[in-house]
Order: C-alpha cells, then structure tokens, then sequence
C-alpha cells in the first residue's frame, strides 16, 4: 500500500472511524434511514464528483492527471446513474474544498482523499441495504464501493508518482478529511446528536 494513503489514514485515524460509522449514514441522509434518502445521497455526491473532476480534467495542464481526472468524473456519472436517484441533495461539503484546488498536487492530494471519504460512506451504504433486506440494492452498492476501492490505490499510486511536491499533496488531502469530518460533527450537532461516539 502508498505510503502517502497509510500516512493520510494514520493521521485521522478518529476521524475516519467516525466517518465509516452509522452516524455518519444518518447525518448524510439528514436522519431519514431509509432507501430512498441514501440513494439520494449517494447520487448528490456522485453529480458532484462528476461535475468536479471534468472541470479538472478540462484544465489540467499533465496530461497523465488530467486523463485520470476524466477517468474519475466518467466512473462517477456512472455511479449517479447506477443508484437510479435524483441527485436533488445539496452535494458534500468536501466539493467546496475541492473546487478551489489549482495545482495538480493539491488535486491528487484532494481526490485521493475524496476516494477515502467516499469510500467509507459507500460502506455504510452496502450494510444499510443489507440490513434492509434488499439484497439487489446491496450489490449495486457493492459495485460503487469496488470501484472506489479501486480508484484509492489508482490515486494513492499517482500521489506517489506523479506529484512533484508530496506536502501539498498531503495537505490537500488533510484539509478534505478535515471538511469532512467537520461536516459530520456539524450535522449531528444540529440534529441534536452528539458525534463522538462512534457506533
């Protein structure tokens, strides 16, 4: 495994267990554990992840970035259509993080981390459906949680490659994990939860 994906888990340990918790399900389907909602949720970050990486792939000036970049937002428009959802959900807080990212370091820092985060609400996703019975769902989810798994060592290896300065890249990655998080805790706050405990 990357040295810059061990690194990146290492140091939000906590708050990367808590992001791959069922608190985390019910925060991004706004308390509402059912189907529907986490289909939505999923097809809202999916639109945006989309959205985000042909942007990145239009601008980016390596080309070997910038083709991955057309992977990623391809597998995502893929995922929106999949969940067979209206992505009618406000779209992660990580995306306006991710928007402002420039440099081909700080963007493979962001969508490695992006994977990451994805990754574990995903998981989340595929234990809901399969504790909802709905073992047809659960496979589709199932599909999006390998590919992400897939697209975490495919960006952890170009971090390591393809990135001339790693400490931007880290950093990129930390501030995403880090929006993240504060919009979990942020959420149940709200709701009126407390977001320490991790289930």
């Amino acid at each position: 495994m990357s040295d810059s994906l061990d690194s990146l888990r290492d140091a939000h340990e906590t708050p990367l267990s808590r992001l791959g918790s069922s608190k985390a399900l019910f925060a991004v389907t706004g308390g509402e554990m059912n189907g529907d909602a986490v289909r939505v949720a999923a097809a809202a970050e999916a639109a945006a992840a989309a959205e985000l990486f042909d942007s990145w792939a239009a601008d980016e000036s390596n080309d070997e970035a910038a083709e991955l970049f057309s992977d990623l937002a391809d597998t995502a428009r893929e995922h929106a259509e999949t969940v067979n959802a209206d992505p009618d959900a406000d779209a992660p807080a990580i995306y306006a993080v991710l928007d402002d990212f420039d440099a081909t370091d700080e963007r493979l820092g962001g969508a490695l981390a992006r994977a990451l985060v994805s990754l574990k609400a995903v998981e989340q996703m595929v234990g809901f459906f399969i504790g909802d019975a709905d073992p047809k769902a659960a496979n589709t989810f199932r599909t999006l949680k390998s590919d992400l798994q897939d697209q975490l060592e495919t960006l952890a290896d170009a971090v390591d490659e393809l990135a001339s300065d790693e400490d931007a890249a880290r950093d990129a990655a930390d501030e995403v994990v880090e929006a993240a998080y504060d919009e979990y805790v942020e959420t149940l706050e709200g709701m009126g939860i407390k977001p320490k405990n991790v289930c």
